[in-house]
């Protein structure tokens, strides 16, 4: 290690920005609420649009679940991601480290976190292909300057081009018997397998989910990047004042969003799994585009919020949680396979639609407690300690 790599330490505490911890910490509550469908039930059931045979206020919470959360909170855990690269970028520009050498170890360990998450604790795993993400950002940044608007449109927007493609040349191809059997062999390893037996199966999975990349990867490149560019632009600093926080943006942003999620419902309020057609196609792109805006417009609303007074305490709260993001992500997938999956309470397909909600508040307000609590004892979350360690190849401190 070179002595500038000495030199090159990632953000402390002091030099956190609080705001965005508050709206990582915001992002997990959402990720949770998201997820908790495929926590409790098969991966690809959670990704089919509004239950119709669901009745009341299971009805309810699912299509608000499905309008207000899926697909909408990790593009914005995305953005914070291309944030939190480049302020990593400034710091190093700062001190004359070597940047790129240090964050492809950094990225070289998310990669190994995030197969052992995928394989060890769920399979629903996102980490493997952020770190996937951030070698491609970080091949193609090449500049200080902000990532070009439209070129980033492009790469968000190529894989909903190839959906719309195959939805169209497709025709009506049905893969239901291949679907029907996955989702067979889900509910039987995770509902009443050993632990032994679904991690065998979640292996598979983990190999046979790679060609998903091809969606999700070009996805989260392109928020990486769009979080590079707000970071460039100066929105990841709090506002000064609140006509200088973007609340206008926000206000079109999530209307615009919310309007597309009204066309996709109006399209089809749920999708087959197993029939690739034009409404497959359509729905799903309308789903990508209004994720992409309804994100923007919860940023752009929470700094809003964060230049109130009233509203900037609340949010704080939040603060330790995101301080501590990757522990308690991690946290959430070994809280939640242990209640659900069979080699734990065997909870599996039996918690009410309804009750995802309180669930994940629950869960949640617990995290924010024990975060809390741990910062005040501790400098980071054991798994930020061993991201850090695996990343500078040197112990930091992690006594307060």
């Amino acid at each position: 290690m070179t002595s500038t790599d000495h030199e090159f330490r990632p953000t402390g505490a002091p030099e956190r920005i609080d705001m965005l911890d508050a709206i990582r910490g915001f992002a997990l509550f959402g990720i949770l609420l998201m997820n908790l469908e495929a926590f409790n039930g098969p991966i690809m059931q959670a990704m089919s649009g509004i239950d119709p045979t669901l009745r009341g206020a299971d009805r309810l919470a699912d299509a608000f679940i499905y309008v207000f959360v899926q697909g909408k909170f990790w593009t914005l855990f995305s953005l914070l991601f291309g944030i939190g690269f480049a302020m990593m970028h400034d710091s190093a520009a700062r001190s004359g480290g070597d940047f790129r050498r240090i964050y492809k170890r950094r990225l070289w360990a998310l990669l190994a976190i995030g197969a052992a998450h995928a394989v060890l604790v769920w399979e629903g795993d996102i980490l493997f292909t952020y770190a996937l993400a951030g070698f491609i950002l970080l091949w193609r940044m090449k500049s200080d300057a902000p990532p070009r608007l439209y070129r980033i449109l492009l790469v968000y927007c190529a894989p909903l081009a190839l959906l719309a493609f195959a939805g169209v040349m497709a025709g009506n191809h049905d893969d239901g018997g291949d679907i029907t059997k996955m989702m067979a062999d889900e509910i039987r390893h995770q509902g009443h397998s050993t632990y032994l037996a679904t991690l065998q199966w979640r292996a598979g999975y983990f190999l046979q989910g790679l060609g998903n990349l091809i969606i999700l990867l070009p996805m989260a490149t392109a928020m990486f990047a769009l979080g590079v560019r707000l970071h460039r632009l100066g929105w990841s600093r709090p506002a000064t004042s609140a006509q200088d926080s973007g609340g206008r943006a926000a206000l079109y942003c999530y209307i615009a969003g919310l309007a597309l999620m009204a066309a996709s419902i109006a399209v089809a309020p749920q999708v087959s799994m197993v029939r690739i057609d034009a409404v497959f196609a359509a729905v799903n792109v309308l789903n990508m585009l209004a994720g992409l805006l309804m994100c923007l417009g919860m940023f752009f609303g929470l700094r809003w919020l964060w230049t109130r007074p009233v509203f900037r305490k609340r949010l704080a709260v939040l603060a330790p949680l995101g301080r501590m993001a990757l522990s308690n992500y991690l946290g959430q997938s070994l809280v939640c396979t242990l209640i659900f999956c069979g080699y734990g309470l065997g909870y599996f397909q039996q918690l009410p639609r309804a009750w995802h909600i309180p669930f994940a508040i629950g869960l949640i307000t617990l995290q924010t407690l024990f975060s809390t609590w741990w910062l005040g004892r501790f400098s980071m979350g054991p798994a930020e300690y061993l991201w850090r360690w695996l990343t500078y190849g040197k112990r930091p401190k992690f006594v307060s």
